[in-house]
């Protein structure tokens, strides 16, 4: 199944189910109990939101071997974490602000877990119990204000910082996916999820063991090698397979 947030012409922001060009519209959030409101919109007449309005995004660096080979870094021997606020959120299509400070803007292509339910202390076998779907992410990073070594924070934290969506995926566990970015049509990156030096299961395990996750939390599992720099008017897309594709303008 596929869920998304979108926003209508009346102004009201919907969740619902995605069917073909079909927006069933639901009375809450997917990841809690909800009922079909009756209420069918044609999705190309929506602003898609991020699919999820998260608590917090829980990012992973340095998960692909290629990408912390191209930083000449070392592989880690466990999970590089760093959070962005709500306010980096962005739905498809929408404009991803450049900063007047910055002077390298890069794209991320990432696999998204979404959370389904409260999540403390679970185990590795349990750990897709506890997730609603998958979306695509794009980890925008200012790449001049990251340092190597040190707080990733400013560089991450920018509003319109975290696109994601189109949609939430229930029927796929994530674990071999092809991912690949497109600058304006030119292929940059492209590997698979089975790639991963930490596994989906393990992330939201371990994770689970430093904080409490929460319904529609997200996960964004890292990036493989191939990043480089976007200006404005730049049209970056994520592409997952079985995910769709996020397209967003840099403005």
């Amino acid at each position: 199944m596929k869920y998304s947030r979108a926003e209508g012409s009346d102004g009201i922001i919907r969740y619902g189910i995605v069917e073909g060009n079909d927006f069933i519209t639901i009375d809450r959030a997917p990841y809690e109990s909800y009922e079909r409101t009756g209420e069918v919109l044609k999705l190309d007449g929506l602003k898609l939101l991020s699919p999820v309005d998260f608590s917090k995004a829980v990012c992973i660096g340095l998960n692909y071997r290629d990408h912390a080979e191209e930083f000449g870094l070392p592989i880690p021997e466990t999970p590089v974490v760093f959070m962005k606020p709500s306010t980096c959120q962005l739905g498809y299509g929408g404009g991803i602000i450049y900063p007047d400070m910055c002077h390298r803007l890069d794209y991320e292509a990432e696999l998204a877990v979404v959370i389904g339910k409260v999540c403390h202390n679970v185990s590795e076998e349990d750990a897709y119990d506890y997730i609603l779907g998958m979306t695509i992410a794009n980890d925008v990073t200012a790449r001049d204000l990251q340092p190597k070594n040190g707080q990733w924070t400013v560089a991450k934290c920018f509003d319109t910082f975290l696109p994601l969506g189109p949609y939430i995926e229930t029927d796929t566990d994530g674990r071999d996916l092809m991912i690949t970015s497109r600058v304006n049509g030119e292929t940059k990156q492209m590997s698979r999820t089975s790639n991963l030096i930490f596994s989906i299961p393990y992330l939201v395990s371990y994770l689970s063991h430093v904080m409490t996750l929460l319904p529609g939390d997200v996960i964004s599992t890292g990036t493989p090698g191939g990043i480089s720099g976007m200006k404005k008017g730049d049209v970056v897309e994520i592409e997952i397979e079985k995910l769709g594709i996020l397209r967003n303008t840099i403005i």
